[in-house]
């Protein structure tokens, strides 16, 4: 499994405090199956959370040499997860933020209670310079909950989605679960993540939530989203 969402890069924003427990979080995915992650801290500006990317690789350097000293055989990549900003592209350009492993596959979060507004524009705007949005986790956005053309209206621009794998699980509400049955059901998204933060993590919770995601899917569609998609993104070279 390739997973494209975690906060393991540690000390930096919500997730992992440190290199031992972004060890240790580690190790516990590679023995359920994952062999490639994403490391994606939040990116906020004007917050605590803006560890500049020139810091994070420095950082991630050190936990792929922690790996390799434990005997961890799983291969890390860096992205940013970005809360909505009108500025992105300038974050890019400036090298403060980055996409999903160099591909051009832009991770952005919205706000999870009301709306921010014009992020449609800024959407149509990114892609019409040539990146690719993934929105993270859809189902957890009060506002999507509420009124589900808003998938529509993304989807129609363009926008790839990106669900919590324990959200079918009520990790994250009652309306999250329903909102991401009915994502399964319609086949809008495209990649299953953990997105993952601390070392209290339930890793039993992963094999409990794909027997409810297959109740949605084909076995052959949940291959796809927990790694055939994943993999055509790390892999993706943007021109």
């Amino acid at each position: 499994m390739i997973d494209i969402h975690s906060h393991l890069l540690y000390g930096i924003d919500d997730g992992s405090k440190s290199i031992d427990e972004s060890v240790s979080i580690i190790k516990h995915m590679s023995e359920v199956g994952y062999t490639d992650i994403i490391l994606t801290p939040h990116y906020i500006v004007d917050s605590h959370y803006d560890s500049p990317r020139s810091d994070n690789i420095v950082l991630m350097n050190s936990l792929k040499k922690a790996l390799l000293d434990n005997k961890i055989d799983v291969n890390l990549y860096l992205g940013n997860e970005i809360y909505m900003d009108d500025d992105i592209d300038e974050l890019l350009d400036e090298g403060k933020i980055s996409s999903l492993n160099d591909s051009g596959f832009l991770l952005i979060e919205l706000p999870m209670n009301g709306e921010y507004e014009g992020y449609i524009d800024v959407f149509e705007y990114l892609i019409g310079k040539g990146y690719q949005v993934i929105l993270a986790h859809p189902e957890r956005y009060h506002s999507f909950q509420k009124d589900f053309n808003k998938v529509y209206e993304l989807e129609k621009i363009g926008v790839y989605f990106q669900s919590n794998i324990e959200s079918i699980l009520g990790s994250y509400g009652k309306g999250a679960i329903k909102t991401v049955k009915r994502l399964l059901k319609e086949k809008k998204i495209s990649f299953l993540a953990s997105d993952i933060h601390h070392r209290k993590h339930d890793y039993g919770k992963f094999n409990r939530a794909f027997k409810k995601i297959r109740r949605y899917v084909s076995k052959e569609d949940l291959e796809l989203l927990i790694y055939g998609n994943p993999y055509k993104l790390i892999s993706f070279n943007r021109k």
